[in-house]
């Protein structure tokens, strides 16, 4: 539980219990003892900034959660957690954006464009998002289907990056779609009601595709499709959803409003 420790100058300071450590020799360290110390518990520190009343801020990470740490001006002590000032505004929001979250968005961001994926919309399209999508996924094909103002009117390009998760011959079914000789169009033609043919011959480089596409999505924490990734008007940051989105969150995913 996240406690109240002090006040000061209208600051609000927040902590961990238990996140207090002396402060050893600074001669030749690269961060302060208290900081060393986190990251023996499994704390990642990305950066140094700046922060108010005498306070050092550590932009930092456990686990992938963005975290700031702030050492006391004596450099004794650490405190973790969010820093406010006399108005309620969050100081610690920014940085973290800039130096835990953007960096760790434009890495995932790049995993998922190196994965295997079939296009859905103009490739010159202002907004692209990439959905993990399985064959047999009815919640998929509703959600291809909330889509298609947005793809048909050039707005938005989405990305399927296919896996087989759902039933026994969903692997197949996604191997079949992405070895096809036009991807897109047989992705259509089975999101439109056709099925999907499975050749007496899969392709085992779609076989290991398929395998790498199903490793990212556990990699990632998902279970469920389809499970989409976007950048979000705020701070461009990437947003993910589950499943197929009502009406107010399918115009924030897709970046505008209903052609």
């Amino acid at each position: 539980m996240i406690d109240i420790i002090r006040r000061r100058r209208g600051l609000l300071l927040l902590a961990l219990p238990g996140l207090f450590w002396p402060l050893a020799s600074l001669a030749e360290e690269e961060w302060p003892a208290p900081i060393q110390a986190l990251e023996k518990q499994g704390l990642t520190v990305h950066e140094r900034f700046e922060a108010p009343a005498g306070l050092t801020g550590y932009a930092a990470s456990v686990q992938g959660r963005e975290v700031a740490v702030y050492v006391t001006e004596d450099g004794q002590h650490a405190i973790v957690g969010t820093l406010l000032d006399a108005e309620g505004n969050d100081l610690s929001a920014a940085p973290l954006a800039k130096l835990v979250g953007g960096p760790q968005d434009a890495a995932l961001w790049q995993k998922l464009e190196e994965s295997t994926w079939i296009s859905d919309g103009d490739p010159a399209a202002e907004h692209v998002l990439y959905t993990f999508t399985d064959p047999n996924c009815p919640y998929c094909h509703r959600f291809f289907e909330q889509t298609r103002p947005w793809v048909e009117a050039g707005k938005v390009q989405l990305r399927h990056i296919m896996v087989g998760i759902l039933k026994k011959d969903s692997p197949q079914k996604a191997i079949a779609l992405l070895a096809a000789d036009d991807p897109t169009q047989a992705l259509r033609e089975h999101q439109q009601g056709e099925e999907v043919e499975i050749p007496d011959t899969l392709s085992r480089e779609q076989e290991d595709e398929l395998f790498a596409n199903n490793q990212l999505m556990r990699s990632l924490g998902f279970g469920a499709t389809p499970t989409t990734l976007y950048h979000t008007g705020e701070n461009d940051r990437l947003a993910v959803t589950q499943g197929a989105p009502g009406e107010e969150k399918l115009v924030e995913m897709m970046g505008s409003p209903r052609p």
